[in-house]
């Protein structure tokens, strides 16, 4: 598992600097805003696996950030933990209500927030929520939206597989794969936010396998564009030899080595438009049936 992602939403810039000092040694990849526009405009970028939110901020507060986090599909899922001077109930109260997480008051005892913030991540991954190496949405939440737009009209679902990712970690180690795998929910999310709607979904179905939930109009477009963007920059996670001779050399199963071609992206595209759909494995076995069919009419390398 990669390093788990932390976003400190907070004003004071010595609690701030603090908390990015004291995560940070502990191993997580820590980033830090002061104001609730930054916060949100940094969860469009690279998703965090938890959000540490600060109530009073000097623009708009936690309150409405959190409501924003909750109403958008993409980041409906991100556990929330409410750092704030407050202790009234009726404070508390409304935090949970936004679907907050946790409540932790100034002062506040930094071992505790330390436990809360594990616990908080931990019950996300054990619950199937999210990927811990994406911080995308996981099963249960894929199955969520899947029964959710099943009965409805107007999307397109796209599965997604990076291919010859195997052979990749096999030469450059599960690091190297893990951020990979971190590189590919990025770049998928920057596409959507160029070509997509507000109520896209972006799930991590396991693996090298992500899936979109997109509208019907916009699926092809965002479906090449994912396709053309991860094929050129995927390659900065070669070596240098590796990028000049344009393959790798990739160990075999039954002993010697093979030529293995860098890494691309095959996509399945269904929707209501071309399918009807019983329930929702009709949904994913029809994708990923096409995805097979989208490899296997891709140029070998």
């Amino acid at each position: 598992m990669g390093k788990a992602r932390l976003l400190i939403v907070e004003d004071d810039v010595d609690i701030s600097t603090m908390l990015k000092i004291y995560f940070g040694g502990l191993g997580y990849d820590v980033d830090t805003a002061m104001r609730g526009s930054d916060a949100l405009e940094k969860t469009r970028h690279a998703l965090p696996h938890l959000i540490v939110l600060d109530i009073m901020l000097p623009d708009i507060d936690g309150y409405e950030v959190c409501r924003t986090l909750r109403t958008n599909t993409r980041t409906s899922h991100i556990p929330v933990i409410f750092l704030t001077q407050k202790d009234e109930r009726s404070d508390r109260l409304q935090g949970l209500e936004l679907g907050a997480d946790d409540y932790i008051t100034k002062p506040f005892d930094i071992e505790e927030l330390k436990l809360r913030v594990q616990g908080a991540i931990r019950r996300s991954e054990r619950e199937s929520l999210t990927d811990p190496r994406s911080g995308l949405p996981a099963g249960r939440l894929i199955e969520e939206q899947l029964r959710k737009i099943i009965r409805e009209t107007g999307w397109a679902f796209l599965d997604i597989r990076i291919n010859s990712f195997e052979p990749f970690k096999d030469v450059y180690g599960f690091v190297a794969g893990d951020d990979v795998l971190r590189f590919t929910g990025m770049l998928v999310g920057e596409v959507l936010d160029e070509l997509g709607s507000p109520g896209d979904f972006v799930g991590h179905a396991g693996g090298d396998n992500f899936i979109i939930i997109t509208t019907n109009e916009a699926a092809p477009l965002i479906r090449q564009k994912i396709k053309d963007r991860f094929a050129e920059e995927v390659q900065s996670h070669y070596n240098f030899i590796d990028r000049q001779q344009g393959f790798i050399q990739a160990p075999k199963a039954e002993g010697g080595v093979e030529k293995v071609g860098f890494m691309t992206f095959s996509a399945g595209l269904v929707s209501p438009e071309l399918h009807s759909f019983a329930d929702i494995r009709e949904i994913t076995e029809l994708a990923a049936e096409a995805r097979r069919q989208d490899a296997a009419s891709a140029p070998s390398a």
